[in-house]
């Protein structure tokens, strides 16, 4: 089958079901290998970039989905939805994050790292389509596990939970806080930096007496040979 017709059916099957479609959905349909798939419709997200359209192809984990360019969202959104703009609080970005950062964590989990109830801010999530039930824990009461979705990487442009940003390397210090190596070593670093640029400050000033005294001496040397010729 010629590239250019495969590129128009994936197109065809990706705008016709308005989901997520799996590799091996498209591997089933269109019958060729995941290798020369894959190589295909990377080329066609790169087309849909290059062409300044409306619409581009997404990947979210092992799938793929047509959907609209977020700068167009404002203009989209009035016309096929009402419903307010969904308004994620501090309280649930932060625990969205800790849900991102321990797939499968259960509400107690949460709260314990959060200190606070949760169940209205996951409840909200929920709502939203940004997390998920993952079935229950093996641990005494089987509490509710949650994750994130795929909703939840298309709206903060994540293709995985791997693109995640590294978190801080942290440790407790003799009262029991959190201190982060990162900004700890960042500080000492910014440290060095002031005190080396201190210190060839002082060095430059050093060396700038030092010519000064040495003119002021020569000076003194060609007025005595001057003196003595008079």
């Amino acid at each position: 089958m010629e590239i250019e017709k495969i590129k128009a059916i994936i197109e065809a099957i990706l705008f016709a079901c308005g989901r997520e479609v799996t590799i091996n959905e498209l591997i089933s349909a269109l019958e060729v290998n995941k290798e020369d798939l894959i190589t295909i419709i990377e080329s066609m997200r790169q087309e849909f970039e290059n062409e300044d359209r409306g619409i581009e192809i997404i990947k979210v984990n092992d799938a793929y989905q047509m959907c609209t360019k977020k700068e167009y969202y404002d203009y989209i959104y009035p016309i096929i939805d009402k419903r307010s703009k969904p308004n994620l609080s501090n309280a649930a970005l932060e625990t969205l994050a800790i849900i991102a950062y321990n797939p499968k964590i259960s509400r107690a989990e949460i709260e314990s790292i959060r200190g606070v109830n949760s169940d209205a801010t996951i409840y909200k999530l929920l709502e939203y389509n940004l997390i998920e039930e993952a079935g229950k824990l093996d641990v005494p009461g089987k509490p509710t596990a949650y994750r994130t979705t795929g909703n939840f990487l298309k709206m903060f442009g994540y293709t995985s939970l791997e693109d995640l940003p590294d978190l801080p390397k942290y440790k407790m210090d003799e009262n029991q806080q959190i201190v982060i190596d990162d900004i700890l070593e960042e500080n000492k670093e910014n440290e060095e930096s002031e005190e080396s640029k201190e210190n060839d400050v002082n060095e430059g000033e050093s060396i700038q007496s030092e010519e000064v005294n040495e003119g002021i001496c020569n000076e003194e040397i060609n007025k005595e040979s001057i003196d003595k010729d008079e």
